[in-house]
């Protein structure tokens, strides 16, 4: 298997450092508000991953952080009137929804900044005592770049030329730093934030040494592959390393992994174009793995363009695979169980083929887009292979392999699901049927126009009300 390890910047063969076993940690969201689709890409696309690897069988170690102490979430609690622990269990809580919705497996383990640091106060200390970071006289902490060899290995950014560019510089309130890219490993508290007591003050932790601590407590010194997005390279990840190395003398990551940015229309996302969207407001409009069917569709590290037009494309693909689903089980359901005709046997050798593809883009630095094609020639193959004179155990067959791929390693469930929008369209259904019985036409045209507004198709039959998604 390859990956391309952005330390490195090439493909390089993946060995975990204890064979059989992966430990891997992602950068997980500040829990502030509601994530956004671009919090969810590497959620995804590194479960995808993971979710292959066990595939594969090995034992994955998958740990994901929640940043639940920050600036932003601080402000959002003075915003409402509430405690910052209220915000962040409010939004951890409101993230795992999500992340239940898009299929994403829970981490192996999920720490919460604010729970580990004792931890991150120990590492500080040590950073302290072994010269690779000093406190100023406000007691806040910073870790001296100047003292690690190796800065800027990750982004490959020349300090040199960083310090001419930054020498003149003054930032309010770090006159106190020795060099103007050290980075702050704890702050003294202000007026209204939470703070824990510290060797240096009463404060809470920089940033970038929460991961460096989880990672060790959950993984160990050397974590086999770190992920996140490309946005994080400089400074977190980079930062991450100079701390990590300096406190323990060991390699801190033995590969890098980062996922390309999410445009909207070919626009950076933002609040003030107005093509912010999260991850609720669309699955509001689309089945959820018709995002992780989206957002699978391109390689990790390519940019990714969101649009409504390319939604609309993959939700058709997703039905496809969801018919090819229904068409199969349908089928096993009356088809005899005899041995395999050589026409089925001569198919069931094509998808093997299909699935060596499909293995092959895994295993070729996730190309989740490749591996995608593959499924839908499997999807293709049984479309037009399968019928009623099949061999029920030529159905299963296909079907296993379909769920095997795409429920198993894509993530995307391919049966369809009943869910609660659906209880709802047979609730408001009903409700007409009543009003029309009665004579309220008023009321049932209105239920109607309801039911047109969230993209229901009714169609009066013999049979009764039948009704599809637009």
């Amino acid at each position: 298997m390859k990956i391309f390890d952005t330390l490195q910047r090439r493909k390089v063969e993946f060995e975990p450092i204890e064979p059989g076993k992966v430990g891997i940690y992602v950068c997980g969201p500040t829990v502030y508000n509601l994530i956004h689709i671009g919090n969810a890409r590497p959620m995804i696309v590194f479960d995808t991953f993971r979710r292959y690897l066990e595939y594969k069988g090995y034992d994955v170690n998958y740990v994901s952080n929640f940043t639940d102490v920050d600036d932003k979430i601080i402000k959002a609690a003075n915003e409402e009137g509430v405690s910052a622990s209220d915000i962040s269990e409010k939004y951890i809580a409101e993230c795992k929804k999500d992340m239940s919705d898009l299929n994403i497996k829970p981490a192996t383990h999920h720490p919460q900044a604010t729970k580990e640091i004792d931890g991150m106060i120990r590492m500080i200390q040590k950073l302290i005592d072994n010269g690779h970071a000093y406190v100023a006289a406000d007691g806040t902490v910073y870790f001296s770049v100047e003292t690690d060899e190796g800065y800027g290995k990750l982004s490959h950014k020349d300090m040199n030329e960083m310090m001419s560019g930054l020498r003149d510089l003054k930032v309010s309130g770090e006159e106190q730093k020795r060099n103007a890219n050290d980075f702050v490993l704890w702050k003294p508290k202000k007026e209204g934030e939470p703070f824990w007591e510290s060797p240096w003050c009463e404060g809470r932790p920089g940033w970038h040494i929460e991961c460096s601590v989880m990672s060790q407590k959950y993984i160990g010194d050397t974590v086999d592959i770190h992920c996140g997005g490309e946005d994080l390279i400089f400074p977190h990840h980079e930062n991450e390393i100079a701390q990590s190395e300096c406190a323990t003398g060991k390699p801190f990551c033995k590969y890098w992994m980062h996922n390309g940015f999410l445009k909207i229309n070919n626009e950076k996302m933002s609040k003030s174009l107005g093509n912010f969207f999260t991850v609720r407001d669309i699955t509001a409009q689309y089945d959820p793995m018709v995002l992780r069917l989206f957002i699978l569709s391109a390689q990790y590290r390519t940019p990714l363009n969101f649009s409504k037009e390319l939604m609309e494309q993959t939700k058709a693909s997703y039905e496809r695979i969801l018919n090819c689903t229904d068409k199969l089980k349908e089928l096993s359901a009356v088809c005899a169980s005899k041995p395999y005709s050589d026409a089925e046997n001569e198919a069931a050798a094509q998808a093997e083929g299909f699935v060596r593809e499909f293995e092959n883009a895994m295993e070729d630095d996730n190309n989740t887009a490749n591996a995608e094609t593959a499924v839908f020639e499997i999807v293709r193959l049984a479309n037009s292979t399968v019928n009623g004179d099949s061999s029920a155990e030529y159905v299963a067959y296909m079907l296993e392999v379909i769920r095997k791929l795409c429920d198993g390693v894509l993530g995307v469930i391919s049966d369809r699901r009943a869910d609660s929008l659906d209880t709802e369209i047979e609730e408001l259904i009903a409700k007409r049927q009543e009003a029309r019985k009665a004579r309220d036409f008023k009321t049932a045209d209105a239920i109607r126009d309801q039911l047109t507004a969230m993209g229901i198709i009714l169609e009066d039959t013999r049979e009764g009300v039948k009704w599809k998604k637009a």
